[in-house]
């Protein structure tokens, strides 16, 4: 019989494709959904679902409990640095003490369980790039807080307790499956429609940010790998390319012929209280110990996601 594995933020970008990595390898695929999710249960009918929040500790407990996983992914949590500084008090409960609430359970109910907790290049905040495991913490916002918090707890519990736990930290990984509401995404989907004459312009705020932006499948993969490892770890996921937002901006008009500096138009409400100049991952230790190489470049990504948005375009004509 195939493993089982509970994801949470199964809806989600990561999510998504993690349900499908496992249900490709067999697994039995168990899902914790929200009652809030933007997709229902019957959108997912080859997984087992559990009602339930990172935030309610005995929903928590109940589907590990029901699950007994041999594999926890945790890709659930309040994503966007933005909103962070608006409701700091939701971003720390679901995505630090959330994390708490699951580790505490696979202690107490499922103590084999291997654990992944999805960290961000967030964290690193203001320190230079590049950054590696090694490098110091030093986080600008709400959200980053919260994930260093949950970071830290889960190097705790793996050194407190045996578990088998794991940190990815997580440069930022696209697919035509992220959020509108990220820049990437924003953009693509912005210039799809500008290209086809509906939409005039785009806001944006910095445009000097640097980011390491990645292919989200290949990062699952990575996460997967992690769990099936002799020993517990925490490693960098990222490719070690930094560009701009202007670049990728830049990229993705030039991709359908155009010119950005026509269209993009500068909004200072975009603009975070904080904002990270440069997060540039060092991939050196996930290279040597787990052997895992990103297999998609920056060039391609942008064709992907640039892609992606004509389709649905012309699927909606």
């Amino acid at each position: 019989m195939g493993k089982r594995a509970l994801i949470t933020g199964i809806t989600g970008q990561d999510g998504s494709y993690m349900k499908e990595l496992l249900l490709r390898k067999g697994y039995e695929v168990h899902g914790l959904f929200r009652r809030s999710s933007s997709r229902s249960y019957d959108d997912m009918p080859d997984v087992v679902v559990h009602y339930g929040d990172l935030s309610d500790v005995a929903s928590i407990r109940r589907a590990i409990s029901a699950a007994q996983p041999d594999e926890v992914y945790n890709l659930g949590g309040q994503t966007q640095v933005r909103i962070s500084f608006q409701s700091p008090d939701y971003t720390v409960d679901v995505n630090g003490r959330g994390v708490l609430h699951i580790l505490e359970a696979i202690k107490e109910l499922t103590p084999h369980t291997r654990f992944y907790q999805a960290g961000s290049s967030e964290m690193y905040g203001k320190t230079p790039s590049p950054q590696s495991e090694t490098t110091p913490f030093q986080p600008q916002s709400p959200y980053a807080c919260a994930k260093v918090y949950a970071h830290f707890q889960t190097i705790n519990f793996r050194e407190a307790y045996g578990l088998f736990a794991c940190n990815g930290i997580c440069f930022n990984h696209e697919s035509p499956r992220r959020g509108e509401d990220f820049v990437t995404r924003k953009v693509a989907q912005a210039a799809a429609r500008i290209h086809r004459g509906l939409q005039t312009d785009l806001k944006l705020g910095r445009l000097d940010c640097s980011r390491d932006w990645g292919w989200a499948p290949d990062y699952v993969q990575a996460m997967w790998m992690m769990l099936q490892a002799d020993t517990p770890g925490d490693y960098v996921i990222a490719t070690g390319q930094l560009n701009t937002v202007e670049d990728f901006v830049r990229e993705v008009f030039a991709y359908l012929g155009m010119d950005w500096t026509e269209f993009v138009v500068h909004d200072p409400a975009e603009v975070r209280p904080l904002d990270v100049h440069s997060l540039q991952g060092d991939i050196t230790k996930i290279r040597k110990h787990i052997g895992w190489e990103p297999s998609v470049k920056f060039d391609e990504l942008v064709g992907r996601m640039v892609d992606a948005e004509m389709d649905i375009l012309e699927n909606r004509a």
